[in-house]
């Protein structure tokens, strides 16, 4: 028989949204999922078809839950993680998708035997092609990290890692990417403007380009630089190109300092 796990969602915004999508997409039938969300309960009732409480004080006091996802934004969490304290247990775990908190922040607001896991997934989790990272701190058992990845595997590929504080890394490389992504097709797009395309053409390909190297990236066994290189002709047009975003404070310098910059900044919010 298969003991379902009770697992509350706190914060049902966009990344909250994504891994709930998964979870039920996915068919976990041995998950049973209450979210806690003060805006737009009815809504989210109607589209998931999950019980959705406006504050914790209108839980079922009978409801322990084994999981505890927190998906409310950072900013938000001294006023939140508090008010979960009362379910420290060895049996549920805990698991915070904020940036720039670690461990200790929660087990210093819920107690230090609290399990807890901090990961980093990222935007494309909205369409079940996110990657997450997470770490466990040493009250999380192997069963729950099993859990953990079941649960974060929903919406993409997920690893783990050893060492906290590489999450600040993840973070300004994946947690951060798909903005620098984004940011690319914009350039693009502006750039085939500039060279006479229609403004909506040149949105087309700059967007489906980019996200069909992506694909193409992702399955290919060959590395980045051997699939750069297969699309460069000596002396052609992308040899042009490239010409200009590999010299010196080029391409490839901008985006070293952008994820530096990025890795920085998680390291002065996670204190």
């Amino acid at each position: 028989m298969i003991v379902k796990q009770k697992l509350l969602l706190v914060g049902c915004g966009k990344m909250g949204s994504a891994l709930l999508t998964g979870w039920l997409s996915r068919d976990i039938d041995e998950l049973d999922v209450i979210v806690v969300e003060p805006a737009g309960g009815n809504v989210l009732e109607k589209n998931f078809n999950v019980p959705v409480v406006n504050s914790l004080d209108k839980l079922n006091v009978e409801f322990r839950p084994n999981i505890v996802v927190f998906a409310v934004k950072p900013q938000a969490m001294d006023q939140i993680v508090p008010n979960y304290g009362h379910f420290v247990g060895p049996e549920t775990m805990f698991l915070s998708i904020a940036a720039g908190k670690p461990t200790d922040y929660f087990q210093n607001r819920l107690g230090n035997s609290a399990s807890v896991v901090r990961s980093m997934p990222n935007t494309p989790a909205a369409v079940g092609r996110g990657i997450t990272v997470a770490y466990r701190n040493h009250a999380v058992s192997d069963d729950q990290k099993l859990i953990a990845t079941k649960l974060l595997g929903a919406v993409g590929e997920v690893n783990w890692v050893e060492d906290e504080g590489l999450i600040d890394g993840v973070t300004a490389l994946s947690g951060s990417g798909p903005a620098y992504v984004f940011l690319m097709i914009e350039c693009l797009a502006q750039a085939g403007i500039r060279v006479g395309l229609d403004p909506i053409l040149a949105e087309q390909l700059a967007r489906v380009t980019v996200a069909g190297s992506g694909e193409l990236a992702r399955q290919s066994t060959d590395s980045a630089s051997v699939l750069r290189q297969n699309v460069t002709s000596p002396g052609g047009t992308t040899a042009a190109a490239l010409d200009v975003l590999m010299a010196k404070n080029g391409l490839q310098e901008l985006i070293s300092e952008a994820v530096l910059a990025a890795e920085k900044r998680s390291r002065e919010l996670s204190g």
